[in-house]
């Protein structure tokens, strides 16, 4: 076994099969049904995708299904439509006017209610608001906002003029504002005066304004009043939300877009300091989003449905956003904090607006269970019907704690695998379909062929642990990596020519089931945070008593992963306790809170190869107080590891 193959530990055995009374009303109810369409959507992917194309309103319809030019795809080629279209017009033209599309709690309490009429009313006000600015068709928008309606009114107004949302997490700094706008070259950011996170208001303007300082591309910010907290607004640059859609028509005709028009670019850590812009285009992230959504939460009209991620997320994207209004959902929507004022209010929303299917992470779930089952129990849950996790592999006591105090041993749980790069969810039980195994992501959705590789790119064996790749193209897979062709072939299709490397270990047990195990790169996953180790080297290496920085993921309870930082002072500098915390606050100022180390270690320098590679795998032994575990021979000086271990002693 290299360095990069993972060993299987699992001993899971529990089997739960979908409960009778769900399965005979579900839309696809059993394993034969499902086996039969899967069996379709491999043998023939045209005519199933062709098929599956018709359930989106088309103004033109696609003349092909694929050009598949590895690892270039182009889905539905001559179609034309319009997403926004597809999320609220189509909807408005139908029974589904006056229905709930969403329903928004934020943290102080207050609640507002947009049908679909409304909801498209308020797009198309925003969407002739930003063609007022100059924003045009290929432009980049920045939406830089906390858990609010104008947020997902923000990116449907792109969406539907053709400009290309980049949203940034509400949670991050100023300077990976900055880096990201400048990457996608933004002409406007939208974001608001503050946001409410656990009672206290978040200055989101501000740090707009201090990126925007180094963004030349920047000419206007669009800003809505939320907090009412002092903000500064800049003559000529700033506009009020409020003030530019008063102006504005509630009528917009929306263009029919090229299926391959971009919708959003949306970054991810990678593994060196850039920012990396993964883009999705318009029809086949559609396709993707909308048939997710329908068959995978089973979503029937009366549901109201209840995705806790953040907007600046994919799942957000997914969600939140286009996947259920596509289907015609009511999406509730929260503002704030699970605690905030205590850790009932996550209970409190579901009982209140009687949400029907929860879907959210196992960071959040491992929460709950440390808070313990009191407060749920104080709440009538009866009204929800499926429970789904996202974002990373749930374990499987926190999968039990879920389905029998949340779920009242009643609800499946749909455990869903899918990336940022995928767009839409790749893995999954499908729940009057498919058994659950706590744990497990169980099988492939329609059309993805996934296969778990050892490193010579044969077929792992049962239960080996091994490479996880998709060995064809499928429609919300995305197209490239904004601005840089050659970082997204490097990335995601070197390792094995022709096929998508998910960068993820996994194994695959004797019934077919799929077992995702975590990262095999240096990219780490806290609460959900998908964050690369360079952008938090490179902002300690920022701090002036900073010479070196090597960071790496550890298990924790809690939150997945938690961050151990190794770092190298600059000769005039010695370790102690108040730089430790200096360095904390550094990392949480550049970047955000929840980048911020669990420890921090001083070491006189970090284990690297002769060719400079620092060698994480031996971190995370160290930081883990395990011995040094697969071949050091390439280390520059074997010495290094004892002298950690002397720090870690002292």
């Amino acid at each position: 076994m290299t360095s990069h193959t993972i060993e299987s530990v699992s001993q899971e055995h529990r089997v739960f099969p979908p409960p009778e009374a769900f399965a005979s009303q579900a839309s696809i109810g059993s394993r034969e049904a499902y086996a039969a369409l899967y069996e379709r959507s491999i043998e023939d992917p045209e005519g199933f995708w062709r098929e599956q194309a018709q359930s989106l309103r088309w103004s033109t319809p696609p003349a092909r299904v694929l050009e598949w030019h590895p690892p270039f795809a182009k889905w539905f080629g001559g179609g034309k439509l319009n997403l926004a279209d597809n999320c609220l017009d189509r909807h408005v033209a139908s029974w589904r006017a006056n229905k709930a599309a969403i329903i928004w709690e934020g943290e102080p309490g207050e609640v507002r209610v947009f049908t679909y009429r409304e909801l498209l009313r308020e797009v198309c006000r925003f969407a002739n608001a930003l063609e007022s600015l100059g924003v045009r068709s290929g432009d980049r928008v920045g939406i830089y906002m906390g858990m609010v309606p104008e947020a997902a009114i923000a990116m449907l107004a792109c969406a539907r003029i053709g400009a290309i949302h980049s949203v940034v997490f509400g949670g991050f700094a100023a300077e990976a504002v900055r880096d990201r706008m400048n990457d996608a070259q933004a002409k406007c950011i939208v974001t608001q005066d503050g946001a409410y996170r656990r009672g206290s208001v978040v200055p989101l303007k501000l740090q707009v304004d201090k990126a925007v300082e180094q963004c030349p591309s920047v000419k206007h910010v669009v800003v809505v009043k939320r907090t009412h907290n002092e903000i500064e607004m800049k003559p000529g640059r700033d506009q009020l939300w409020s003030d530019l859609v008063e102006k504005a028509s509630a009528v917009h005709v929306a263009p029919a877009l090229d299926s391959e028009h971009p919708l959003f670019i949306l970054y991810t850590s990678g593994t060196t300091g850039k920012p990396k812009g993964v883009m999705h285009t318009t029809a086949g992230y559609l396709l993707g989003a909308y048939l997710t959504t329908k068959y995978v939460f089973d979503l029937r009209d009366e549901d109201v449905y209840w995705c806790t991620a953040d907007i600046g997320w994919v799942t957000g994207h997914s969600y939140i956003v286009y996947g259920p209004l596509s289907n015609g959902a009511t999406v509730m929507m929260y503002e704030g904090a699970p605690n905030q004022p205590d850790p009932s209010r996550f209970w409190q929303i579901i009982e209140r607006h009687g949400v029907s299917i929860f879907y959210t992470a196992p960071t959040a779930i491992r929460t709950f269970v440390k808070w313990g089952e009191e407060f749920p129990n104080k709440h009538d849950l009866s009204s929800l019907r499926l429970m789904g996790s996202v974002g990373e592999p749930i374990n499987p006591e926190a999968w039990m704690w879920y389905r029998k105090v949340i779920g009242g041993d009643r609800c499946p749980i749909v455990d869903t695998y899918w990336q940022t790069e995928t767009g839409s969810i790749v893995m999954t039980p499908l729940p009057g379909a498919i058994p659950s195994k706590p744990g497990s992501c169980s099988l492939p959705f329609f059309g993805i062929s996934p296969k778990v590789l050892r490193e010579d790119g044969s077929e792992a064996g049962v239960n080996e642990g091994g490479l996880l790749v998709i060995d064809k193209p499928w429609p919300s897979m995305l197209r490239t990596v904004w601005g840089d062709d050659e970082r997204y072939k490097t990335q995601y299709f070197s390792r094995f020519p022709g096929k998508y490397f998910t960068g993820d270990g996994a194994r695959k047990d004797e019934d077919g089931f799929f077992w995702v195990m975590g990262r095999i790169d240096d990219v780490v996953n806290v609460s959900g945070h998908r964050l690369g180790t360079a952008e938090i080297e490179s902002a300690l290496v920022a701090h002036p008593s900073v010479a070196e920085a090597a960071v790496v993921g550890i298990p924790d309870e809690l939150t997945g992963q938690a961050l151990v930082a190794f770092v190298t002072l600059k000769s005039h500098d010695k370790p102690s306790k108040p730089l430790n915390a200096a360095l904390m606050e550094h990392v949480a100022n550049e970047i955000g809170k929840f980048a911020r180390p669990k420890e921090i270690r001083f070491a006189d320098a970090v284990p690297k190869t002769r060719s400079g590679k620092i060698m994480r795998r031996l971190l995370r032994d160290v930081a883990q107080g395990k011995e040094a575990t697969g071949d050091v021979t390439t280390l520059e000086d074997i010495g290094v590891l004892a002298r950690l271990r002397e720090h870690e002693e002292e």
